[in-house]
């Protein structure tokens, strides 16, 4: 039986969950695989450190198990990249800079297999890296970079390969989705939510790409290159996070019946793609609605086979480390049947403020009678159809309120709020809030 010899790049949580599941699960990786799987080498700045905390034999460390310098680190990396030993390559060094690109180009290009959770790298740089494989024949593992345990990519890949993906939508970042999940049930403000995601390990110390949409937006960028055979740029998608969200918000949120969650959505309507990452009110009819904590689901909608839910653990070492693996055995089933897809259709890219969704406004103003019918004048003007105005909710000499309009534009909704600042520039106390709902 032939061998796959593999090597890891960074042994930190996700690398030494791979080396720890490669070792313990040898015999069955073989089965299943066709081949023997060996873990050859590793890669790691503090080799005795990792050896101890996965169990992982101090000899498998390049340098016999001494600390590393970056020097001699990227001195056994050139090594690896350039022998002949090895087949596969897993990187779980992190990052989106120069030097993580070129070690992942430099991996394809000599024609070794590439396993990576680097979302960020695939989202920021993916092109490049893409067409390296694809000139050498080297395929790219990357399903553990969205929604970690997941079997998304792989669903796109395979299953959905005789059927045309119209809508996606999910909740991909757990982080988030337990913060709102705090808010909602246990009527927390933000910053007591995001502290208590902090103290329970699902969100970092600095949590700013969780939070601001980005972590959400860069698998967004993955799967839409997957599904519609299109690069886009990470800045051609509008982005905002849940930082601004308020215990209001939810309070409105369930007055509709629904719940806030921060939404990534790609749409592909005749030839175009609108695509947002942003907190939505997810409709309680929608399952979306019911994934709490920091659990991740994916819903999508396709042509002829209707709709298909994923939802498990989005993060964590032992559920990447497990797609990362699952991508390892497939490498080693297909070796030299393998391509990595790279596309370049030429479909437009629309901006999301011209697709159609209904949208809550959120208004704080003076309290002043009549302000409602304000309001409600200046929306219509804009041939935006109301569903629902809630009741106003006093405080000092502040009135807040809602609006929830029927399907329209964003571009619509934008016009209307400035129509209102244009003709009563006095009446809105801060910029009102737009927030879309997902039925």
């Amino acid at each position: 039986m032939d061998n796959l010899n593999v090597a890891i790049l960074g042994c930190g949580t996700v690398g030494g969950g791979v080396a720890r599941i490669l070792l313990d699960m040898q015999d069955e990786l073989t089965t299943r695989a066709g081949k023997h799987i060996r873990l050859v080498k590793i890669v790691e700045l503090s080799p005795e450190i990792s050896a101890k905390r996965f169990n992982i034999p101090l000899d498998l460390f390049c340098g016999k198990g001494s600390e590393l310098s970056k020097e001699e680190s990227n001195n056994y990396i050139r090594e690896i990249i350039q022998s002949d030993e090895i087949d596969l390559i897993v990187e779980t060094i992190g990052g989106s800079n120069d030097f993580v690109e070129q070690l992942a180009i430099d991996i394809c290009k000599s024609g070794k297999h590439l396993i990576t959770a680097n979302k960020a790298l695939l989202a920021e740089r993916g092109d490049k890296i893409f067409g390296a494989a694809k000139e050498s024949g080297s395929f790219i593992g990357y399903e553990a970079a969205v929604c970690g345990a997941i079997p998304v990519i792989k669903t796109i890949k395979e299953s959905f390969t005789g059927d045309r993906i119209r809508t996606i939508s999910g909740i991909m970042n757990g982080t988030s989705n337990y913060i709102l999940s705090m808010m909602h049930n246990e009527r927390m403000e933000f910053k007591d939510a995001l502290k208590l995601a902090q103290e329970n390990g699902y969100a970092e110390s600095d949590p700013t790409l969780d939070i601001n949409g980005y972590d959400a937006g860069h698998k967004l960028v993955i799967l839409i290159r997957l599904a519609f055979g299109v690069n886009l740029p990470m800045y051609k998608i509008p982005i905002q996070g849940i930082e601004n969200i308020q215990k209001e918000d939810i309070e409105f949120a369930e007055e509709i019946g629904a719940k806030i969650k921060l939404i990534c959505f790609a749409h592909k309507i005749d030839g175009k793609i609108y695509a947002t990452v942003c907190p939505m009110m997810v409709k309680n009819s929608n399952f979306l609605a019911e994934v709490n904590g920091a659990t991740n689901a994916v819903k999508f909608i396709n042509e002829y086979s209707g709709k298909h839910i994923l939802v498990g653990a989005g993060a964590g070492s032992s559920e990447t480390a497990s797609s990362i693996v699952a991508d390892i055995v497939f490498g080693a089933k297909h070796q030299g049947k393998l391509e990595s897809e790279i596309n370049s259709n030429e479909i437009e890219f629309t901006d999301a403020k011209h697709y159609q969704l209904p949208y809550i406004i959120t208004f704080e103003t003076g309290d002043i009678p009549g302000i409602t019918g304000l309001v409600t004048t200046s929306i219509g003007h804009q041939n935006i159809n109301i569903d629902t105005v809630s009741h106003n909710r006093h405080k000092r000499n502040c009135a807040t309120f809602f609006i929830a309009t029927m399907p329209c534009t964003l571009q619509q909704v934008e016009d209307a709020i400035q129509e209102i600042r244009k003709s009563n520039p006095e009446i809105l106390l801060s910029i009102p809030k737009i927030i879309p709902i997902l039925n």
